[in-house]
């Protein structure tokens, strides 16, 4: 029986919830060689990860447990960088400490995985504008939040190329252009991991300077989801 679209809607708004027993992950201790300093930055990127993907293949800096992958999950936030015109790139530039809990909650929906949270205000947060981890995140929000998610399960999987997720995104987001989008996929076996969406230095829409990823031409695969509604 197929569900309607207002019981999915329901089901996936339940399922977003935080849970009761929620908390925040504990601070990371970067090593030496984790901590770049002193890059100036050229531009931002806000990376959005097919989730089941990452869970498929253990995840990255979060595992496939700590990214709750028993829910039903598209493409969640992963994070916001600064990024410098060239490797390497900015990474952990001053002490951040452990996140309250009302940042991992409000945040939740979005990046469902207090270790990723964590993770991501230390690596990237704390390497540019942001006095604090939520001015930080609410900027991050921001930008995830205007992005309107298209059915990437809905392109037949002989029709799955890089230009497509990429035409997809753009006809949901006409404020967007191709070449302000990033498709990575994985390199063994071609499966789409994330799209991540280049910005300039005041937060607009901007071409990406390390070039587009996968070229539109480039057939991928796809992780199910566990719905098939995303």
């Amino acid at each position: 029986m197929t569900l309607s679209a207002s019981v999915l809607a329901a089901v996936f708004a339940l399922a977003a919830a935080p849970p009761a027993d929620l908390k925040p992950a504990p601070a990371l201790n970067p090593r030496p060689d984790e901590i770049v300093t002193g890059v100036p930055i050229a531009y931002y990127t806000l990376a959005l990860s097919w989730t089941p993907e990452w869970c498929r293949s253990g995840g990255s800096g979060a595992t496939a447990k700590e990214m709750e992958c028993g829910r039903p999950l598209g493409f969640t936030l992963h994070g916001l960088w600064p990024d410098g015109a060239h490797p390497p790139y900015p990474s952990f530039c001053k002490p951040g400490g452990q996140l309250d809990l009302a940042t991992v909650r409000e945040m939740w929906r979005r990046t469902p995985s207090a270790v990723l949270l964590q993770h991501e205000w230390q690596k990237h947060g704390t390497c540019a504008v942001w006095p604090d981890a939520r001015t930080y995140f609410a900027q991050s929000a921001r930008l995830f939040d205007r992005i309107a998610i298209p059915r990437i399960e809905a392109i037949a999987p002989g029709e799955l190329t890089a230009g497509a997720v990429r035409a997809a995104f753009v006809a949901k987001n006409p404020w967007l252009t191709g070449d302000e989008l990033f498709v990575q996929s994985r390199r063994s076996d071609d499966a789409l991991s994330e799209v991540r969406v280049c910005y300039d230095l005041k937060f607009q829409p901007a071409a990406c300077p390390g070039g587009n990823g996968a070229p539109d031409r480039a057939r991928l695969t796809l992780a199910p989801s566990n719905t098939g509604a995303f």
